[in-house]
């Protein structure tokens, strides 16, 4: 397995610390809203990295945490008149309705600021004893300038940083890239006792602090959306190796932009979509579909009709898994004849495929590619007549590799009475010989985008 390290910018070999386990840490949302659907690809693509990974016979320890303090959840707190751990209480509840929404598991472990503030005030106390952060007024800063390796992620050196960089009014940095470990407390905000007077956690040092309590001190992998590479990830590394003396991460992984309609996602333009607004008119399996349909890594642009496109694709395989399912029902249990026994080894062979093209750098869009090629040679190949074992083999081949990505468990809902009672009626009307009548049921049943078709095992429908 090969996957593309932003660290080195190239692709490496994957060699874990411990073999055939994995510790992975992703950073997780800022509980003030719903997350957005840029947000929702990298929680995604993490979500369906561990259930490859998985797949592949590692134990995956995955960590995603809640930044649950911070200024624009005490912001809302302040519009909405209520308290900030009333805010991110809520929204941490929402994310887990919309993950579940989207086939995102539960992290083994979800810390969350607040829980670990003494973790986080020991990290900083230990930054200032060993030289790298400073005391100013009561907040803490993290003093770039004794990391020498500052920049590395990124690939920016401090003197092309510093020309960047801003200093704003009244801050009492010694360097305009000095980043903040801990705040001083401002009237009404949230607040924790430390070393320096009453305060509360700058926004990088928590995940340090929280990866390294519960994944150690150098970890496999770490990854987040490519807008975290600076200076969110940036500071990690320096603050976690300054403060360890150890590699941080071993490889840094990285999911792409989303655009929508070719532009930039913002509230000023009004294309800031929800997961919740896209369910008003997709099944959001689809939006799961659509993301990992292109390589993580790549910036992917979203539009309605790639959204129906990618909806289309989804039934597609939605079809080929119900007409296995209906052709199992009464197929019957024989030997395989040589022929089929060669058909049962290719389609076995998929399997291979599959991992051949997601082990380079988890690429999900060749892998989506090789599940395609199964369905077209299982609709080429595989009719009623055929034993049960060859038809089952298909239908476990199709299941086992779209369930690594978290795709195809929606459950089929059954068709409501009104439907119902239209197939069977039509269906008396065809054993009365009342043709007319049996295709008139057949056309109302299209309108609703019911598509039936007689074999000779029964009829079967299928949602248009």
């Amino acid at each position: 397995m090969k996957l593309y390290n932003t660290l080195t910018r190239k692709k490496e070999d994957f060699l874990p610390i411990t073999p055939g386990e994995i510790k992975m840490y992703a950073c997780g949302p800022t509980v003030y809203n719903y997350f957005h659907i840029g947000n929702a690809r990298t929680f995604m693509i993490f979500d369906a990295m561990r259930r490859y990974f998985e797949y592949r016979g590692y134990t995956v320890t995955f960590v995603q945490n809640f930044t649950d303090v911070d200024d624009k959840i005490i912001k809302k707190a302040y519009d909405e008149k209520i308290s900030s751990k009333e805010v991110s209480e809520k929204y941490i509840r929402e994310y887990f309705k919309d993950a579940e929404s989207l086939g995102i598991h539960k992290a083994d472990i979800h810390p969350k600021v607040t829980d670990n503030i003494e973790e986080i005030i020991a990290f900083v106390e230990k930054l200032i004893e060993k030289g790298f952060a400073y005391e100013a007024g009561g907040d803490v800063y993290f003093d770039v300038s004794k990391f020498e390796e500052y920049g590395k992620l990124s690939k920016q050196s401090l003197k092309d940083l510093r020309s960047g960089a801003r200093v704003e009014v009244n801050e009492q940095k010694q360097d305009a890239l000095d980043f903040v470990l801990w705040k001083a407390a401002k009237p009404s905000e949230p607040n924790w006792e430390s070393p320096w007077g009453l305060g509360r956690p700058g926004w990088h040092i928590e995940c340090s602090a929280m990866a390294q309590k519960y994944l150690g001190e150098t970890i496999d992998i770490h990854g987040g959306g490519g807008d975290l590479i600076f200076p969110h990830h940036e500071n990690e590394i320096a603050q976690s190796e300054a403060c360890s003396g150890k590699t941080f991460a071993n490889y840094w992984l990285h999911v792409g932009y989303l655009n929508i309609d070719n532009k930039k996602m913002s509230k000023s333009l009004n294309n800031f979509f929800t997961p919740r607004e896209i369910a008003e008119e997709f099944d959001l399996e689809s939006l799961r579909f659509f993301m990992l349909s292109a390589h993580y890594r790549n910036p992917l642009n979203f539009s309605r009709e790639l959204l129906m496109a990618a909806d289309n694709a989804l039934e597609r395989l939605y079809n080929a898994k119900n007409n296995l399912q209906h052709l199992l029902e009464s197929a019957e249990d024989k030997a395989l004849t040589e022929k089929e026994k060669g058909l049962q080894k290719s389609l076995l062979d998929y399997k291979e495929k599959f991992i051949e093209a997601v082990d380079d750098d988890f690429n999900t869009a060749d892998g989506i590619a090789v599940i395609f090629d199964l369905v077209r040679d299982i609709n080429s190949n595989i009719a009623g007549e055929q034993p049960k074992t060859l038809i089952k083999t298909a239908l476990e081949v199709l299941i086992e590799l779209t369930n690594v990505l978290g795709l195809l468990h929606r459950e089929e809902t059954n068709l409501d009475n009104e439907i119902e009672a239209l197939i069977e009626k039509r269906q008396q009307a065809r054993k009365d010989k009342k043709y007319q009548l049996a295709d008139e049921i057949r056309d109302q049943l299209k309108d609703k985008g019911i598509i039936l078709e007689d074999t000779p095992q029964g009829v079967k429908w299928r949602r248009n």
